[in-house]
Parts: C-alpha cells; structure tokens; sequence
C-alpha cells in the first residue's frame, strides 16, 4: 500500500496542497453468522482503502477512496481542489505532527494463529453449548476475526506501519419471548479468547430472567453489569474528545479541572493497552499512542486532543488524531476493591441491569439521557434477584458518574456493536438512578 500512499502524496503536492496524510487500510474480515443453535452463514471479503486528509491555506477536507487506480486518485484530488477554493479558510487550523517518529511494538496485538484459523466454527459451537448447558434453548450471535495492515504517509515525514489482529463474538442466549442474556468476548490473540465464558454468561442471564414482571418507576441504586457500563462510558468517549466539546456535543465543556465524578472516578484512555481491541502504534498524524488520564480521582482532567486542536490550546496533543475529531482508543475505568458477591450485598433494593441499548441523549451539553434495558433485568432485594422488564433508565450522564458508590475488582474488556469503542470496565454500582417505565 506504500506505494499508493506516496503516489497520493506526490500529486496531492504538485496540485498545491499544504498538509497531507494519507492512511491506507488493507483488511481481510472473517464473519461466521449463527442462530437457533447452528451456524447460517460464513463470509470472508478482503478490503483496501484510503482515508485521505488535505490542507489548502487553511482549508481542510477529507475523504475516502476505495477504488485505488491512478486515475480515480487524480480525479479525487482534483475534485477536492476545486471544491475547497471555494471554501472559508478554518483561521483556528494549526497542523499537523512533525514526524519522523519512534515506534514500539505493543503485546498481544498480532497473532498469526487468528491469519492462520482454518475452522472457526469449533468457537462457534463451543458458546453455543456453554449457553445451552446454562438452559438456554436458542442461541444466536455473530464471531468476526480480522486481519489489518495500516499504511500512514504524510507531508510531515512520517512513513509507518501497523498490523493487527483480532477475534471477537457476541452471543445472545433465548429461553421465551421475554428471557434472553448476552455475553461478549473480544481479544487480539487466540490463545486468550475465551468464547464458552461468552455463552455461559449469556445463558445463565436468561435462565434467571424467566417470567419477568413489570418492573418499577423511581430511583433507586442500580448495579450496572459491565456489558450494560460500557455502552455509556462508550458514548461518553466521544464527549471527551475537543472536537466534540467545540460543536456542543459535550458535558465536559468548561469543567476542566472541576470534579465530574465522584472521587472513585478515574477514566483513561489507552491507546498502548496489550489486548486492546482498539489499540494501535500511532494516531492519524503519526503521533506514538500512549495513556492518557482523562478524569482522575472524579476530576476533569483533560480533553482528546490532535496536534491542531493542542497548539490552539496552548498545550501538547494526547496522540488521538483523527485529523478532523480526535478520538479514543480504549477507555479504561480503572477497578475498585469489591467483589461481585460484595456488591450485591451491598444493595437492599435495587436494580442489576445487565445491558442497555437505544441510548440517547436529550441533551448532549447537560448530559440528559435516556436508555433501555436488554436482556436480563433484576430487582436486588437483600442480595436476592427478581426478573422484570420494561423499564428505562431516564438520568443524567454526569450524575450518573458522580453517583458511583462502588466498584468491582475484576475488569472486562467490552467491544460489539453497541460499544465502538472498546471499553474496559468492572461491575459499577450508581446509587439513585431514575427510573421511568419504557414506552410499549
């Protein structure tokens, strides 16, 4: 792919584009498709791509190219060229990184054994038995494994290389029309994937969600599984990116260095974290991913920065370009001291949501949201669980984290489709969460 990135890269400068980054992407995607109890459709494609950003005095754009001829390419530019000499120069643009850089490589991000998976149906049917061992009486999900290549070519003397792997299933386990569990498994080595825990968790919530009732209004403490946890701290990733808090589509705005959580609290994104789902060497621009504290001790600490959006604020980029909105790699809750079994005792009467999904936010500056509980939905009375249903969970995102009592000892690494960017979480209890009645 290098040699189209520099081809890229050549014209994008003989037609007068200032900054240029171009980002190649070649992956092959294995997906392996399952429902009532057996396998329905097995795929493979193989895809090539370039994310392509320029800069014209100030003016920035960017786009993709999937079909990589020379002439498509120059045709691209071309278009892009006259397209933005119409455009308003961006006065607050300040750049892209300096390169060239030093790269280390991360643990437990490629494993040839995923390239190498002749069969991964075995995986397939081993969560399907775990779930049926647990009662389950249909078994659906879906598990993907990849295979990447990142090519990153840009004006400022970067040329680098990454490559990655991964394996991944969701499982959803049925009993009824009402009952159903989901579990999750998602690791960049095969030694370390672990699809039987998948099915067995998701199996084992719908066995103890059968014949749910109604479930209640009000507030009350809720026990949040870590499925159910990182589909909000998820959504909260993209609030914490400078971008979004410049276009109003953050709770963060001027709260830096105010307390947004309580002391419990410290968040981080990791970008070098071993076995992370969304790890990679280096940011859009080249920059050596790194940790980044984002909330610590409950307090606001920094925003997601790229190099433009650091010299505009006077301070160093975190290495999460995206060129246009920087963004996280993996958020990471760091743990408490509590067992499972300890935080369940903890809650006289309360809610366990193991998942949610439709999350919405009514309001992105306040913080206003709404979500649906999935899946297995408990009333925790004394350390006894009842089923319900049809419940929605009406808060604030800010209050939410401001109201963690306790968090659990072990983490769990989360990444499917309702969690984008991959998040590691432990067991979270939120004391006082509204609670309003779903809308049939």
């Amino acid at each position: 792919m290098f040699d189209v990135n520099e081809f890229i890269l050549k014209k994008a400068k003989e037609l007068g584009f200032g900054d240029v980054v171009v980002l190649g992407y070649e992956m092959d995607r294995r997906q392996v498709r399952f429902a009532n109890n057996e396998i329905t459709v097995a795929k493979n494609w193989h895809e090539r791509k370039v994310e392509l950003f320029v800069e014209l005095e100030k003016r920035v754009a960017g786009t993709t190219i999937t079909e990589l001829s020379e002439e498509n390419i120059e045709r691209t530019l071309k278009t892009l060229l006259s397209n933005m000499k119409g455009m308003a120069p961006k006065e607050d643009y300040h750049g892209i990184a300096e390169g060239p850089f030093q790269y280390k490589d991360i643990p437990e991000t490629f494993d040839k054994a995923i390239i190498e998976l002749d069969e991964p149906n075995e995986y397939v049917e081993t969560a399907i038995n775990a779930a049926l061992e647990e009662g389950a009486k249909r078994v659906a999900g879906v598990l993907y494994t990849d295979h990447k290549g990142l090519y990153l070519t840009t004006s400022n003397g970067v040329e680098a290389f990454d490559e990655g792997t991964g394996i991944e299933i969701s499982v959803r386990a049925f009993i009824g029309d009402l009952e159903s569990g989901h579990g999750t498994n998602s690791v960049r080595v095969l030694k370390k994937f672990d699809p039987e825990s998948a099915g067995r968790k998701a199996g084992e919530i719908a066995r103890m969600a059968q014949n749910p009732e109604q479930g209640p209004e009000g507030r009350f403490d809720v026990i949040f599984d870590p499925l159910a946890f990182a589909n909000l701290l998820s959504y909260m990733s993209f609030m914490t990116s400078a971008y979004a808090a410049e276009a109003g589509f953050s709770f963060l705005v001027n709260k830096l260095g105010q307390k947004v959580a309580s002391e419990l609290v410290t968040i981080k994104d990791v970008g070098n974290m071993p076995n992370g789902y969304g790890t990679r060497k280096f940011d859009d621009e080249g920059v050596p991913t790194r940790e980044t504290t984002i909330i610590e001790n409950g307090t606001f600490k920094t925003f997601l920065l790229n190099t433009s959006l650091a010299k505009k604020y006077g301070t160093e980029t975190t290495a999460n370009a995206g060129l246009i909105m920087p963004h996280a790699w993996n958020i990471v809750l760091e743990p408490g001291d509590w067992s499972k079994e300890e935080l369940f005792s903890e809650v006289k009467r309360g809610i366990y949501i193991t998942n949610v999904w439709y999350t919405r936010f009514q309001n992105y500056v306040a913080g206003d949201f709404s979500t649906i509980p999935r899946d297995g939905i408990f009333l925790v009375e004394n350390g006894e669980l009842r089923p319900i249903r049809n419940i929605r969970v009406s808060d604030n995102l800010q209050r939410i984290l401001e109201g963690i009592r306790a968090l659990g000892k072990e983490s769990y690494h989360i990444h499917w489709w309702e969690v984008s960017t991959p998040v590691t979480t432990p067991y979270v209890l939120v004391e006082d969460v509204g609670i309003t009645r779903a809308t049939k």
